[in-house]
């Protein structure tokens, strides 16, 4: 299935962290991090780790599992990867960290390769109303729990910043 130009539109979400980018590095390039700074992840395996081949998988609260295939690592400034749960992309994702003051910034960006099932005049809105809207919380929500990680040192609870009814429903 196609996408139009309209429908992978990047989905950008970014978050200014009071801590050095260094500090925010050694979170995000562990091993199995998002099982202690991501809301909604439940377990976090590793496969491959650290570098531009590296593969893990995350296993959301409500028992769905993706794989997360990297294709560029930059040390020190994110990385590049695709994420699929039905072995094709669904999207890549690119985390990029840097300086900001006294702080450092973490930029998220999600392009989708998925269309919103259901009928093709409908796409466009639900795209647009629903998947990207949905997509820009679960974004922030992961930023926030790497904030909450990097700056307590604490890992973050489920939902911390509020149930996702995709990745991690209510219990």
């Amino acid at each position: 299935m196609r996408t139009s130009r309209h429908d992978r539109r990047p989905i950008l979400a970014q978050r200014r962290i009071a801590a050095a980018p260094d500090d925010v590095w050694a979170v995000i390039s562990a091993p199995g991090y998002l099982a202690e700074c991501h809301p909604f992840c439940a377990a976090n395996p590793v496969e491959i780790w650290p570098g531009a081949h590296s593969r893990d998988e995350v296993e959301y609260h409500n028992g769905r599992v993706i794989e997360r295939r990297f294709t560029a690592w930059l040390d020190g400034a994110g990385y590049d990867l695709e994420v699929s749960d039905t072995g094709g992309p669904a999207a890549s994702v690119s985390w990029r960290l840097a300086a900001a003051g006294s702080g450092a910034t973490l930029t998220l960006c999600l392009t989708p390769r998925f269309l919103p099932g259901g009928p093709a005049f409908a796409r466009p809105a639900v795209n647009l109303l629903v998947v990207r809207p949905m997509m820009r919380r679960y974004l922030r929500s992961v930023l926030r729990g790497v904030e909450w990680r990097v700056t307590t040192s604490e890992p973050v609870s489920r939902n911390q910043f509020g149930a996702h009814p995709w990745f991690s429903p209510r219990s």
